[in-house]
């Protein structure tokens, strides 16, 4: 990867100077989110309590709601996958993007309610009590109500969390085609005429034979692409991708510990790309067979495929054949 000229290398962008503490601060500001949620909602449901006319003690009020809001954070990494596999919504499948998420909210929802009642019943047993759920069908369909709520406002916020995120990143685009004249091969001299030869006596004049029609040209691929962060760009070899992965309405180019991002989907881009260097090997992952590592078996005919950047990428049964055929020719 080349950095246009004219850039200076300490001048470092607002999305690079993040990129190192990211994963902290997303995992941070979750933990203090759902750490200010649980203490607001416990000193209302405390305060409340005192208006009952039968009032619960307060170690029970803060087991309440504390493990609703525990088991919340620990399900912050299926919103954020649920998230990613529905999106975006596309032109003429906004039922499928209707019903994905509202089979997700179920499943998530029951989730929540089975692990709330786990941590209650524990809670409870330690202090030598019983925690009674009551029916499941009312109570379930009274926590799905404001279950929805939350499903619905957390995963909004990581949408949004990840369309500025893109948006930061910047985007990547094929480089223009040279100029005519710059990158031509000169043209040929044309042939001389053929001389004619002596017609034979009373001979009928052969016939012409056809020219064999043309072989088909490769299809083009480009051999660099432009990249654009903010205001700053960067030249990124083909060959020097090490995966690809489908992001929504993106693909994102992994590039020696680098991501960037071109609006594309993972199909087209691939057509892009030497079909005899770049595999798919997941629904969402096309790997660079020269950068492969090792491959890791799996249960069920999948696999793990770790990569010389030390990162892993996934390897469905369904394309194990592609896999092994690429490496056999690479090979």
């Amino acid at each position: 990867m080349a950095r246009i000229p004219g850039m200076k290398a300490s001048h470092r962008n607002l999305y690079e100077r993040y990129e190192p503490i990211r994963r902290y601060v997303e995992v941070g500001f979750w933990i203090v989110l759902m750490t200010l949620q649980g203490v607001f909602s416990t000193m209302v449901a405390v305060v409340d309590a005192r208006n009952r006319a039968v009032p619960r003690a307060t170690w029970e009020i803060v087991t309440w709601e504390g493990s609703s809001h525990l088991v919340l954070l620990m399900l912050i990494p299926v919103f954020v996958a649920v998230e990613r596999r529905l999106a975006p919504l596309l032109p003429g499948r906004w039922v499928r993007f209707v019903a994905g998420h509202v089979v997700a909210s179920v499943a998530i929802s029951l989730v929540h309610v089975a692990g709330m009642f786990a941590v209650r019943s524990l809670v409870y047993a330690l202090a030598g009590g019983r925690y009674e759920f009551g029916g499941w069908t009312g109570q379930w369909g009274y926590e799905y109500l404001k279950d929805v709520r939350v499903y619905v406002s957390i995963v909004f916020g990581i949408w949004a969390y990840r369309l500025f995120m893109l948006r930061l990143q910047g985007e990547a685009r094929v480089l223009d085609a040279p100029e005519a004249g710059v990158s031509d091969p000169p043209e040929a001299p044309p042939a001389p005429p053929p001389s004619p030869s002596p017609p034979a006596d009373d001979a009928p004049p052969a016939p012409e034979e056809a020219p064999p029609p043309p072989a088909p040209l490769p299809p083009a691929r480009p051999e660099r692409f432009l990249v654009r962060k903010l205001r700053r760009e960067f030249l990124i070899a083909a060959t020097d991708i090490d995966w690809l992965q489908a992001e929504g309405n993106y693909v994102g180019l992994h590039v020696n510990g680098h991501d960037y991002l071109l609006r594309a989907t993972l199909t087209d881009f691939l057509t892009q790309l030497d079909p005899a260097r770049f595999v798919r090997v997941h629904r969402s992952h096309a790997v660079n067979l020269a950068r492969i590592k090792e491959i890791e078996p799996l249960d069920g005919g999948d696999a793990r495929l770790h990569m010389h950047d030390g990162t892993t990428v996934p390897c469905s049964r369904r394309y194990r054949d592609a896999l092994r055929a690429g490496v056999g020719s690479a090979g």
